[in-house]
């Protein structure tokens, strides 16, 4: 096997050509996913924050539970002090002491009255966390339907395309190994900086592919002629001739074929 600095300037334009059409299949492939993968990582990341907002709702309303409890228990013990106090006042000996316990009442009569208005207000406010938690579970029913229709959608996809475009891949790969490493990186840079990802493209009617700009007819033949490789000034692309793209598209037509 020959060398890569061996392989004339032909092999190496049909070498580029033949991966910029296995990357662009790849990323037709792609294109037919479109923003499917996104949005069901949207989906699942909003999936999971409604999840966690439902267990802060649960872990507020045991708070508040908690609380109502306490309330309820400092009810019962001012109770209790009620009575013991009442038991005492009958047996005082004099009007202070009466007065003194009468107060002791009172500001148990207070604690309870305060503490039951607290209980209200913390059953209100587990009614309100209750109705949020409502709404929130209709809302993540909602999206988890959503989740999994954009889910079966995708697998759908990726069923069908998986196995095509991991062979893809490796085929890429393989091209890549046998062009010089500095066409490979020149190619990714060129990919890169354009919207389409084509690095490599043929003459089209006097103008490299998918460009108004019209390149001279000695420079058209010089690309006819396959021994140096020819970038478009405009864009930067590398330029093959039409002859030789249709060679390459029918070969690789027939390999994709195959995947």
């Amino acid at each position: 096997m020959a060398k890569k600095n061996d392989v004339t300037v032909e092999e190496k334009l049909r070498s580029l050509y033949d991966l910029q059409l296995v990357d662009s299949r790849i990323d037709e492939i792609r294109n037919v996913r479109g923003e499917l993968p996104l949005e069901v990582e949207d989906l699942e990341d909003e999936v999971a924050g409604l999840n966690r907002r439902l267990e802060k709702l649960d872990a507020d309303i045991e708070v508040i539970e908690n609380d109502i409890k306490n309330k309820k228990n400092q009810i019962e013990e001012s109770k209790t002090t009620i009575k013991k106090y009442t038991e005492q006042q009958k047996n005082v000996r004099n009007n202070r002491e009466f007065n003194a316990l009468s107060k002791e009442v009172e500001f148990q009569e207070l604690e309870i009255e305060l503490s039951e208005k607290h209980i209200k207000e913390y059953k209100a406010k587990i009614e309100q966390k209750k109705e949020v938690i409502s709404q929130t579970k209709e809302k993540l029913a909602e999206r988890e339907a959503h989740l999994k229709h954009k889910k079966s959608e995708l697998d759908e996809i990726l069923k069908e395309t998986e196995k095509e475009e991991q062979a893809l891949i490796d085929k890429s790969k393989e091209y890549e190994k046998n062009i010089e490493e500095r066409l490979v990186t020149a190619y990714k840079r060129i990919r890169s900086n354009v919207k389409n990802g084509l690095a490599v493209v043929p003459v089209e009617r006097g103008a490299s592919g998918g460009s108004f700009f019209t390149i001279p007819p000695q420079v058209i033949m010089e690309i006819a002629g396959r021994k140096k490789i020819i970038t478009d000034e405009h864009s930067g692309r590398i330029l093959v001739d039409e002859e030789l793209a249709k060679e390459e598209q029918e070969k690789m037509e027939s390999m994709f074929k195959r995947f």
